[in-house]
């Protein structure tokens, strides 16, 4: 953890408007934006990019993971240019939050993987890029996109222990345990070999 530097009115401010920030359910609007449907209907009914996927609709898909990702790294961005470092992980744990637990949706939202990784890019971007690759190699060897989730957030720490990052070592841990919190479900259909691959409608 960085030092506290900013003071508790300014870090209160910070964390309000990155949870609101992160409470933005962009794959539910851009399938409205495209005609797609209530994304909530779809699929596995998570507003993401995977399920946004399974519309069959690639730019649409493709743009839900750029903003889901986007507004993490959005709001780590502006924290450390209004406070500091300290700020900056902070508005990434309500961000992610904020993705997970949305105020919009009744506190019931995404599995936060695109806003993991978008604020891990924005804190410190060789440790974002590193859990990128490997979800991206997971996904090309599996095909299953939280497998390769699952994979990318659970390398993180070690991630950050290598690149000497050690200051965001338990941030990543919290993030960590609560991406593998969303994906409770998807780990119980990895163990019975009933998880979807990615692309499938």
């Amino acid at each position: 953890m960085p030092d506290i530097t900013t003071d508790y009115a300014t870090l209160a401010l910070i964390a309000f408007g990155a949870y609101l920030l992160g409470s933005i359910p962009f794959g539910m609007v851009i399938t409205r934006v495209f005609g797609l449907g209530d994304l909530r209907q779809i699929g596995s009914g998570n507003i993401g990019a995977t399920n946004v996927l399974r519309t069959g609709n690639k730019p649409a898909a493709l743009a839900t993971l750029l903003l889901d990702s986007g507004k993490g790294a959005i709001a780590v961005l502006i924290a450390r240019a209004l406070a500091g470092e300290d700020a900056a992980q902070l508005a990434a744990r309500a961000s992610f939050l904020g993705h997970l637990f949305p105020v919009f949706l009744g506190f019931n939202g995404g599995k936060g993987v695109a806003t993991f990784l978008g604020t891990l890019i924005a804190l410190a971007w060789p440790v974002g890029l590193a859990c990128c690759a490997t979800w991206l190699v997971m996904a090309l060897i599996f095909r299953i996109s939280s497998l390769a989730a699952l994979a990318a957030a659970g390398s993180s720490t070690l991630w950050m222990i290598a690149l000497g990052e050690g200051r965001m070592l338990l941030l990543g841990v919290v993030l960590t345990l609560l991406v593998y919190y969303r994906h409770a479900a998807n780990i119980q259909r990895l163990r019975a070999g009933t998880e979807p691959k990615i692309g499938k409608k």
